[in-house]
């Protein structure tokens, strides 16, 4: 029962037309090319091939699955074309600098293109979104003779790229890895083995180029001591062909709950001699190197949640438009009415559709801030874009999948018992988006990195930066002649950034004394700022349409959409920050006195 995807571009071209401005885009240096007609033109095609070519392919993904045998991998039936047309239309360096052979638009550009992507088809998006990673981390870490002999095939999409850091007893303890690292000539002989690595192999592309991290027989012990090596499974000649095999082989594929089209591999590297390895960055310097493309992981993994919240709202939305039940409540003797006319069947689908759009503008400015970061002349204007980024990634990946999951859970609700039933398509939105939650760091982990790394480490400079903006917008906002919702919106939000700071309060005192307790606090904390902050951007988009709507610009039916979802979420999920706000300052205790023999 499967209904198709639709590209939500109207969506999309307000967001960046309108809350964000594309003339912060344009003004940046290399980037003033990007007109409306230009970006129309690849928000359009990417839409297509989001919704003609990667969509019809999700439900044959995930009943088909992938096929392992004799050491070798298939994807599922239509998979190959589908990336071949992908690459063949130059999407894959859509934002890679042109110098490596990109085209060098914006990210903010490639987010976009990435959310349609990974909506119609999160499995098999994943292939190159970590071709993206290992294009960043290779062109910015690695030497010149590597970039001219990897880059090309991996930015044209021929080649894939993986990162390897987990290994059995190296999880989220990356320091515990004990791949083996040799020095021999010009390269390194690399031995051990490592687990959950996506797309470690597949039949898509004619070679994979595996970024592992790995320890030297001298290196100091945990992190320090790591150091990051590409390994491709056929070494390439200096021709640019490709030899033998690297002793790179797959041991074993993951029989997991979702993503079934994705291929994650238990892979081993040097069975004889040893792969044969290329030093990237310095030696020790592994972890410094391996974060750039972990960072992009993580942003990435954000826009993955984005996708599959879209796809699964879109889904349940069709449905209640399709599906006839019970008589309207306010007319029992009435017929029966599609389940969209039941109040809380709309509840549920606002909840899914304000969610989602939050979700989005949270995003999308994050991509703004790595553009800024990027391209910006002045020096001072980059390093606050880097620390805006740095602030925004735990927010995008941890509270986007975390709120993902939680939208794919609804969708089935919609649909009531047909949901629970694999037919209806319901259910796989759902496997798809658990794994976001854990992959490239856990949500519990992200929270971590928010209260310590990006809070309490600059005593929360960067943090009330944002909550200056959101401030100063609560201030000067007009409600003059605004219907009486604008009231209620302007009035929760004020309250929320309240609980807000409050929260932040206590952790940049008690908190910072206490580490336990900020630890014990941390993902109700990110949840929290998540929370402000998307209700901080739908707020701002309904005044913006309400401006629209005021001059008699745009589509009046979608701009009412964004005054009643926002100020849905303004009336349902920001009042819920005075609670989370508690569970910041009081919850910790309760926490951390418990024990072992608490569980039982």
């Amino acid at each position: 029962m499967p209904f198709p995807y639709s590209p939500p571009l109207t969506e999309i071209r307000f967001v960046l037309n309108r809350l964000i401005g594309l003339d912060k885009i344009t003004s940046l240096p290399g980037y003033d090319s990007l007109s409306d007609d230009l970006l129309d033109a690849v928000l359009t095609e990417a839409g297509k091939i989001a919704s003609e070519v990667f969509a019809p392919l999700n439900d044959v993904g995930d009943k088909n699955g992938i096929k392992f045998a004799d050491g070798k991998i298939t994807m599922p039936p239509g998979f190959k074309d589908a990336y071949r047309a992908y690459i063949d239309g130059g999407w894959n360096g859509l934002q890679v600098e042109e110098q490596f052979g990109g085209q060098g638009l914006p990210a903010i550009v490639g987010m976009a293109v990435a959310e349609m992507v990974q909506a119609a088809n999160v499995a098999l998006a994943l292939c190159p979104m970590l071709n993206g990673g290992a294009i960043e981390l290779i062109s910015s870490h690695a030497d010149e003779a590597t970039k001219a002999k990897y880059l090309p095939k991996l930015v044209s999409g021929e080649w894939g790229g993986t990162m390897n850091l987990t290994e059995s007893q190296a999880g989220s303890d990356v320091g515990a890895v004990k791949a083996k690292a040799i020095k021999e000539d010009d390269h390194y002989l690399i031995t051990g083995q490592k687990i959950f690595i996506s797309y470690g192999d597949h039949d898509m592309v004619e070679n994979v180029v595996h970024l592992v991290l790995a320890r030297l027989p001298d290196a100091p012990a945990g992190t320090k001591g790591l150091s990051l090596f590409l390994v491709p499974k056929f070494l390439v000649n200096d021709d640019g062909s490709l030899g033998p095999n690297n002793e790179v082989s797959v041991v074993s594929v993951e029989h997991k709950l979702g993503q079934h089209s994705s291929p994650t591999c238990v892979m081993a590297f040097g069975d004889k001699k040893g792969s044969v390895g290329y030093l990237v960055g310095k030696e020790n310097g592994g972890i410094a190197a391996m974060f750039t493309m972990m960072n992009n992981a993580r942003m990435n993994v954000g826009v993955q949640g984005l996708g599959v919240m879209e796809r699964a709202f879109q889904h349940a939305r069709d449905y209640a438009k399709f599906r006839v039940q019970s008589a309207p409540i306010d007319d029992r003797k009435g017929n029966p009415v599609t389940i969209i006319n039941h109040p809380d069947v709309r509840r549920m689908l606002l909840d899914m559709k304000s969610h989602t759009e939050a979700g989005r503008a949270i995003a999308y400015h994050c991509a703004l801030a790595i553009d800024t970061m990027r391209k910006a002349q002045d020096d001072a204007v980059k390093t606050a874009a880097a620390a805006r980024v740095e602030l925004l990634t735990p927010i995008v990946k941890a509270w986007v999948t975390d709120r993902s999951s939680e939208v794919a859970s609804t969708g089935i609700q919609v649909f009531g018992g047909v949901g629970y039933v694999e037919e209806a398509g319901a259910a796989q939105h759902l496997r798809d988006a658990r794994v976001l939650m854990i992959y490239e760091g856990t949500n519990g982990i992200q929270s971590q990195d928010l209260t310590f790394r990006k809070v309490l480490h600059d005593q929360g400079a960067t943090f009330r930066v944002m909550t200056d903006e959101i401030d100063a917008f609560i201030k000067s906002a007009s409600l003059d002649d605004k219907p009486s919702c604008f009231k209620i919106m302007h009035e929760n939000l004020s309250h929320a950034l309240a609980g807000l700071m409050d929260a932040a309060l206590w952790l940049l005192q008690d908190g910072k004394n206490n580490p336990l307790a900020a630890a014990a606090s941390a993902t109700p904390f990110l949840k929290l700022f998540g929370n402000v902050l998307g209700g901080f951007y739908l707020v701002r988009e309904a005044f913006l349409a309400q401006d629209d709507l005021d001059a008699k610009q745009g589509d009046p039916e979608f701009l009412a959409s964004k005054i009643v979802t926002a100020h849905f979420f303004a009336t349902h999920i920001l009042p819920l920050t005075s609670g989370l706000a508690r569970s910041v300052r009081e919850g910790a205790e309760a926490t951390l006195a418990s024990t072992e023999t608490t569980f039982g």
